[in-house]
């Protein structure tokens, strides 16, 4: 065998922004847990958008950021990664202090944000209860990241904003975990793609101080310059 690892999904199977593949996502509930937890917020919060969030930004970047799940009042009420949310917040500014995005708030769809070079999804496309997807749902909704990030191109570099998506980005590539550990700023070739780790931009992490506005950005900027 090469020492390269093969994407699980090709490239010629990779999810875009075509109405039908944003369907099919839309109507996915083949994980009984997360479907049935949407549909009692759905109840509680009928203005809520309720169904797996697709990604968001530029189809041809070469920067993909990955999170873990949507947010019960972010993602999931707004149908955009990271908006609506306090973990929204910090991601958002960095990338429009890097150039990436037009603006620094992303408050809802159809608001005028976009991204340049730059797309964000998540690892689990649905809203988990107490924000902890288990193990078999992370398996079950691994496709749908496997097929975006087998578009980026060889050379491209993806973000994991914490452990769970750092691990799988690992699995979508076919690399074991035990060969790259995650750490805040660590840098890891996998599968002629460059991931860079961060600790994910939520509120206790940020609160705590265990990752800082001035940390994030940094592991950006080191990602953005591999790109650029």
């Amino acid at each position: 065998m090469s020492g390269r690892a093969r994407p699980r999904v090709s490239p010629k199977s990779a999810l875009s922004d075509t109405p039908a593949q944003t369907t099919a996502l839309s109507r996915c509930r083949r994980c009984p847990r997360l479907a049935t937890f949407r549909d009692e917020i759905k109840g509680r919060y009928p203005e809520y958008r309720c169904r797996p969030v697709p990604a968001f930004g530029d189809a041809s970047a070469r920067l993909v950021i990955v999170g873990l799940a949507p947010g019960l009042h972010g993602a999931n009420a707004t149908g955009r990664p990271f908006t609506g949310d306090y973990a929204g917040i910090l991601l958002y500014e960095t990338l429009h202090r890097l150039g990436l995005a037009n603006r620094a708030q992303s408050l809802a769809v159809g608001d005028g944000l976009a991204l340049t070079g730059a797309r964000i999804t998540n690892a689990v496309k649905c809203v988990p209860p107490a924000n902890r997807p288990t193990a078999e749902e992370i398996r079950t909704c691994a496709p749908y990241l496997n097929a975006e990030l087998a578009a980026l191109p060889e050379g491209g570099v993806i973000m994991a904003l914490g452990r769970i998506a750092h691990e799988a980005v690992l699995r979508a590539f076919g690399t074991p975990l035990a060969r790259h550990r995650f750490a805040h700023g660590a840098r890891h070739e996998v599968a002629g793609r460059i991931v860079w780790d961060s600790y994910h931009c939520s509120r206790y992490n940020t609160q705590t101080r265990r990752l800082t506005a001035t940390m994030f950005e940094e592991v950006f900027t080191a990602a953005v310059r591999e790109v650029s």
